[in-house]
């Protein structure tokens, strides 16, 4: 085994050894070993996408803040996170790194470490690959504890906002060869069930974002009737239609209302795309540098077919190389919403990762409601890069060619 290998060998065995919560801690607590560092941190991004949280420090006095919670607008941390590129900095006579801590696209946190001010050489790299595996020591050990979770929220949810993230995919960015994408949520006061959902599977990616009637705790019931048929129809491998066909007998026998929904199944190896669209606002999509709204068939909400049955029906979709498609909910047009002109701030943030993208949108959205929304605001952002990519040009978690440029954020 090599030295390097070696060493992050031993990095994830001083994880192992430590209890959930306190994995993070061994190993900031080994990495100031290794490098002589001064302190060594780990921030971990706020569910808002607006903040990051320091849950954990090595070399701090005792008695120091937890979870120290910093805005990321206008911040060194957010210049990391969205160009996915390690910063280096003189801090007196120290060196200030900050490295992402990025898994597939989907940006964690960070690794902050104050260092000796002569860096030997690799030692960057050699940060570099620890930041990567940590990222994967938060993904394992938040299986068993809430510490993570409870690190990422701002303030404790209500019982129908618990429920709601519960149904979010575990990761709301996923970077691959043929594509990037990221969904995005900010809920209203009085929640409303907005959720999105997508799976990767060897050859096909599969999407959907779902807006169920009625708010708060019947909402979000609701929603979990809606998102538990969906995956369970996916996961038994069945067709986009008898995905909703399966949705809308669920909200029926459950007597949980109605619901507008999208549902996209993309085919990696040739392109081909297919759709249902159940009542919901149609998608937009970026072209060339032009937005256009994807017009489309639509069929009957899920939940209806006792009143009027009627099948749905499996449409196509035009995608190609370079375009950019956006799913969203209604929250994202009706009442103060209709005053962010959507198509063009999607064209306004072309040049940004769909992460920034989708967080850019919502918060349009939420500036222009005087900060509380009536309606959740939900957006899925979907770069289609092409069949002909394989392979992903990744670095330490991210692919750094679709990151978003460091000079500056667009903004409503």
């Amino acid at each position: 085994m090599s030295g390097g290998h070696s060493r992050l060998a031993r990095l994830l065995t001083a994880a192992e050894t430590a209890a959930p919560v306190e994995a993070v801690d061994v190993v900031a607590e080994h990495l100031r070993r290794r490098f002589d560092a001064t302190k060594v941190s780990f921030l971990i991004v706020d569910l808002t996408g607006q903040a990051v949280a320091r849950l954990s420090t090595a070399g701090l006095v005792e008695g120091g803040p937890e979870a120290e919670r910093t805005p990321l607008f206008g911040s060194v941390y957010e210049q990391v996170i969205r160009t996915q590129q390690l910063h280096q900095e003189t801090a007196g006579e120290e060196q200030r790194v900050i490295v992402p801590v990025t898994n597939r696209g989907d940006a964690i946190g960070l690794l902050e470490l104050l260092l000796p001010s002569d860096l030997g050489e690799g030692v960057l790299a050699e940060i570099g690959e620890a930041a990567h595996l940590l990222a994967y020591i938060v993904i394992a050990n938040g299986r068993f504890t809430d510490f993570y979770t409870w690190g990422k929220r701002s303030r404790p949810p209500s019982l129908a906002a618990e429920i709601q993230y519960q149904l979010l995919p575990m990761s709301l960015s996923c970077e691959a060869a043929q594509f990037t994408l990221c969904g995005n949520l900010e809920p209203s006061e009085n929640l409303s069930g907005d959720t999105f959902d997508y799976a990767l599977e060897r050859d096909v990616l599969h999407l959907s974002v779902t807006d169920p009637m009625g708010h708060d705790i019947d909402a979000a019931l609701a929603a979990t009737v809606l998102v538990g048929a969906l995956r369970g129809a996916r996961r038994a491998g069945a067709g986009l239609a008898e995905q909703a066909r399966l949705a809308d007998r669920a909200l029926v026998d459950h007597g949980r209302g109605h619901a507008t929904g999208q549902l996209l199944r993309v085919n990696l190896r040739t392109g081909q795309v297919q759709f249902v669209n159940a009542g919901h606002p149609w998608p937009l999509r970026l072209r060339e540098g032009t937005v256009e709204v994807v017009t489309c068939e639509v069929d009957q909400p899920f939940g209806l077919s006792e009143l009027a049955p009627q099948p749905y029906r499996v449409q196509s979709l035009d995608l190609r190389p370079g375009d950019r498609l956006l799913m969203f909910t209604d929250g994202m047009i009706e009442r103060h919403a209709a005053n962010v002109q959507l198509p063009a701030l999607l064209e306004r943030t072309r040049g940004l990762h769909p992460r920034e993208t989708a967080l850019a949108l919502t918060s349009a959205v939420l500036e222009a409601a005087g900060g509380r929304l009536q309606d959740d605001a939900t957006v899925m952002c979907l770069d289609w890069h092409g069949p002909q990519e394989t392979q992903r040009h990744v670095s330490s978690g991210a692919d750094t060619s679709q990151a978003s440029s460091a000079r500056g954020k667009p903004r409503a």
